[in-house]
């Protein structure tokens, strides 16, 4: 889950030094987090609350003790609505490669829930895991980073032996390939959003024809081109209704959405209301 700021395509992780991976717990009131990835397995446990998870296009809504784990560079977007609590723990993919070499060719998942009873146990075990380092990042106690490295080491077991799989090469070659002109297309989005961007100057960014530029966007995003801008100007606008108190058409003249018959509507489809009724219910 990235952190609050909308527009972040290919997420920098920020580790901590003592222990190459980020680890910290999310209290988040209101937020929408478009397309992006990150070279990092991402675990969202969530304590309090619900949110919603978008990963390659499947959505599904994770729920107080539940867990959910993202694998390195899949796009994914997440949308929390009803407040949250959650531990979100980030773990670059350079750090697990010192330890499991062959970590690019393996494939990570979690299963929760799980009716099988085995793997039920192995995947409570791991969020106990996950609150023990939560204890221990909060607590801070004498020693804290002994405690919290050999929980690290503990976790890194666990997804190694129980929650792993193999996958070929040559598939993990050719989607390194696409996100890398999929990462160019989004950054080069990320900086004009605010205004009209045709789909032959976009398909020149990614060196494809028109044509294919679709097809290839639509394959990996889910969605359109068109439908991805007024997506990432979502979530500019949902940041600035839930954080400012400017008003709403000012709004959308500063993140380019032009027509506000269809940013009502799909304001509506995304938040269950109105960008008035959303201010109410955050006080503003």
């Amino acid at each position: 889950m990235a952190e609050q700021t909308a527009g972040q395509i290919y997420e920098v992780i920020s580790v901590q030094e003592n222990t190459g991976v980020r680890f910290y717990t999310s209290v988040d009131s209101g937020s929408y987090i478009p397309n992006h990835w990150h070279p990092a397995i991402e675990i969202i446990y969530i304590l309090e609350g619900e949110l919603e998870v978008t990963v390659e296009s499947e959505t599904r809504q994770l729920y107080a003790g539940q867990c959910i784990l993202i694998n390195p560079n899949v796009i994914h977007a997440t949308k929390c609505v009803t407040p949250n609590r959650a531990i979100v723990f980030q773990i670059p993919l350079e750090f697990v490669s010192l330890y499991i070499p062959d970590v690019r060719n393996l494939y990570f998942f979690l299963d929760d829930p799980c009716d099988n009873p085995i793997r039920k146990t192995k995947l409570d075990i791991f969020k106990e895991t996950l609150t023990q380092m939560q204890i221990a990042n909060d607590i801070r106690p004498e020693g804290f980073i002994l405690r919290f490295n050999s929980l690290l080491f503990e976790i890194l077991f666990q997804l190694y032996h129980n929650f792993s799989t193999r996958i070929f090469q040559s598939h993990r070659k050719q989607k390194d390939k696409d996100l890398d002109r999929l990462n160019r297309v989004l950054s080069y989005t990320e900086k004009h959003y605010n205004r009209p961007i045709s789909l032959d100057e976009i398909a020149e960014v990614a060196y494809l024809e028109p044509g294919y530029f679709c097809r290839f966007f639509k394959k990996y995003m889910g969605i359109t081109y068109l439908e991805y801008q007024n997506e990432l100007r979502l979530s500019y606008i949902y940041r600035d209704l839930t954080t400012t108190d400017k008003q709403v058409k000012d709004i959308l003249e500063k993140h380019g959405f032009t027509n506000y018959k269809l940013f009502r509507r799909i304001f509506r489809e995304h938040f269950g209301a109105t960008p008035t009724q959303i201010r109410k219910m955050r006080g503003l």
